[in-house]
């Protein structure tokens, strides 16, 4: 697996730190299976590969439901019951693009507000070897308010999605 992240202002200033925050969390990857495969696993199959430990509910987490279609939710099943909503599909367009809006507040809980939500967009291409290049972009941090910046270094960080998807790609890669 290949990943690489892409920043620009990289200074310690202020004002040039902020430019550089402001920058989407990418990941480009190349994983061993069909774009169809990869999108499923990573949009039909979340739950099979998703951490356990990643989620806003009160409660263990259980399983975590995608509605495959625009407009769709996305939400956790916690083991005391309750459906945690955590993200809504904004584009479903397999086996090419699933775009998802991130309604996780920078104290991570949930927010209705789709104004004040973030985006992830996912793109499946396929190389000339018949496997996948998926490009990753999470980007519109700054629409959460305050405390935005912790939540860009979190999910850009080794425990946020590179640990993420790096179990994706085992998973699409395990029977591809």
């Amino acid at each position: 697996m290949e990943s690489t992240e892409q920043t620009s202002g990289q200074g310690a200033a202020g004002a040039e730190l902020d430019e550089a925050m402001l920058e989407p969390v990418r990941r480009s990857l190349r994983v061993r299976a069909t774009p169809e495969r990869a999108f499923k696993v990573f949009a039909e199959e979340m739950d099979s590969w998703w951490p356990r430990s990643h989620h806003i509910g009160n409660s263990p987490m259980k399983a975590i439901v995608v509605e495959p279609r625009a407009g769709g939710a996305i939400y956790t099943v916690q083991e005391d019951g309750a459906h945690c909503p955590w993200a809504s599909v904004v584009a479903w367009e397999p086996p090419h693009k699933f775009v998802f809006a991130w309604h996780v507040t920078p104290d991570w809980h949930y927010e209705p507000d789709l104004g004040r939500c973030s985006e992830v967009e996912v793109l499946f291409t396929r190389t000339d070897d018949g496997n996948t290049l998926v490009e990753f972009e999470h980007r519109y941090f700054e629409r959460h308010g305050e405390g935005w910046q912790l939540m860009r270094s979190a999910v850009g960080s080794e425990g946020g999605w590179n640990g993420v998807m790096a179990l994706f790609v085992s998973k699409a890669e395990e029977a591809a």
